[in-house]
């Protein structure tokens, strides 16, 4: 099994702040891909706009933590104005450091027992 540390971040927006965040979300995109340890961060909407998925995935949990560092400096308050975190589902096998500045989020952990990712 890899390093790899992934999550799926789900906000429910307020109305009418989709546009927000649309403004916002390039910013963090730019942020995010200066990262050297991010594999990947894809933002999705649902048809009706009131409901953000964001998933991230890291080489190992120190670059997980850097882009928390980050996130919480520079764009959480923001973000999170936006609307309510309704999931927070982590995958793979966080150290406990990790678990720990991820604490607030209410997260899920789902353990790895088989399979592969390229």
């Amino acid at each position: 099994m890899s390093n790899n540390v992934s999550w799926i971040f789900e906000l429910t927006l307020t109305k009418g702040s989709s546009d927000d965040l649309k403004a916002l979300m390039p910013e963090l995109v730019e942020s995010t891909a200066n990262e050297s340890g991010t594999l990947a961060y894809e933002w999705t909407l649902n048809e009706n706009q009131t409901i953000c998925h964001i998933y991230e995935r890291y080489t190992d949990s120190d670059s997980a933590l850097t882009h928390l560092k980050t996130f919480n400096e520079k764009f959480a308050a923001r973000l999170m104005a936006l609307g309510n975190a309704t999931a927070f589902v982590v995958y793979g096998n966080p150290a406990s450091s990790l678990k720990e500045a991820l604490k607030g989020f209410g997260g899920t952990y789902m353990t790895p027992i088989g399979g592969f990712a390229r």
